[in-house]
């Protein structure tokens, strides 16, 4: 078995069979990012493919730290810049339809599985979806968020503040035909 630093220098040196250590490594919780960024496996895995080859190939710019902390920045990095390309689905959206909503009565998050909370979140309009992840998923900050997507840190405070609410609605509903099976 490589460490990790082996294997990374392995992958400098352009050896196949570490390049394939190194995808078996990480392939998994970064197919998982590039999924919460897309409505459909498709996409998610277009994202993926194009974010290893970027890894691969910017593999000497790596200067220590978390490696994975820096290849997940390339694969969040590389979902935003899909998005962008795809943008005209944003302007698109009518967001005047998201009304307040009161909460449930039950704790509708610990009766769900992760699985089932991610189908959920997929379900929000791109725009919250892809705040809502960088802010509460990613941990970025509203600034870092609105310098990413070329929004006003605002509109980013916005979008998650809207994303709440919808993501209360959809819980609602899932709560609600959930019961009735």
């Amino acid at each position: 078995m490589y460490s990790e630093a082996e294997i990374i220098e392995g992958c400098k040196k352009g050896k196949a069979s570490f390049q394939e250590k190194l995808y078996q490594l990480y392939s998994r919780r970064m197919m998982a990012v590039c999924v919460r960024y897309t409505h459909s496996r498709f996409e998610a895995e277009d994202i993926f493919h194009e974010a290893f080859v970027k890894v691969f190939k910017h593999l000497d710019s790596y200067s220590g730290g978390s490696f994975e902390g820096w290849m997940r920045r390339i694969f969040v990095n590389t979902a935003i810049n899909h998005y962008h390309k795809n943008r005209k689905l944003l302007d698109q959206l009518d967001y005047s339809t998201v009304e307040e909503s009161t909460p449930a009565e039950d704790d509708i998050i610990s009766q769900i599985s992760g699985q089932e909370l991610m189908e959920i979140v997929n379900k929000l309009p791109e725009g919250y979806k892809l705040v809502f992840n960088l802010y509460v998923v990613e941990g970025f900050n509203h600034r870092e968020i609105g310098e990413m997507l070329s929004i006003a840190e605002g509109t980013s405070k916005s979008q998650l503040a809207k994303a709440k609410i919808h993501l209360k609605k959809l819980l609602q509903k899932y709560s609600i035909s959930e019961n009735a099976d």
